[in-house]
């Protein structure tokens, strides 16, 4: 049965303070994988990390989201019975990086040479590849920009003022 790890443990071995991963989460090439402080991970996901991943800090992500930094699937159909990996034509590898306080929605997956900006909503089930502006609300296959948080945020702040210096501390 699937338990949150808290306190995860960086690739420099020391505890990544107040961050969890699931141990149903499976991360391949953990030494190019940099997680921040406050970030979920929650169960079920793949995190694939070979040419390097950054997940900043307050991050969640949910349940069965896919994050991998290459993708072989144009040169498995360009060379067929041919295909032998990574130095192959069509074959797509990137470094990814997720902006801090961003939310990644269930069954979502997110591709090579993907920078998505701070304070980001992901919707459940979008397929995300490219360059996103900071508080970004993404959905879709592939994913568009379709909103703003902070249009969001801003009604949700008037109603907690108290709130608006903690969320300016990180957003401005």
């Amino acid at each position: 049965m699937p338990r949150m790890i808290p306190c995860f443990i960086g690739k420099d071995g020391k505890p990544i303070k107040n961050t969890s991963v699931s141990s149903s989460t499976f991360i391949d090439y953990p030494q190019n994988l940099t997680l921040g402080e406050g970030v979920y991970i929650g169960h079920h996901n793949f995190l694939e990390a070979s040419n390097e991943l950054i997940i900043e800090e307050g991050c969640q992500i949910t349940t069965f989201v896919t994050i991998t930094t290459h993708s072989s699937h144009q040169s498995i159909r360009l060379y067929g019975k041919s295909y032998a990996g990574a130095e192959m034509k069509g074959y797509i590898k990137g470094n990814i990086r997720i902006g801090k306080f961003t939310f990644i929605g269930p069954h979502s997956t997110i591709m090579p040479n993907t920078n998505i900006g701070k304070g980001s909503l992901i919707a459940a089930y979008s397929y995300v590849q490219g360059e996103f502006p900071d508080f970004s609300i993404l959905a879709g296959n592939p994913a568009k920009v379709i909103g703003d948080t902070r249009t969001k945020d801003s009604a949700l702040l008037e109603k907690y003022p108290e709130l608006k210096p903690l969320y300016d501390a990180w957003a401005k």
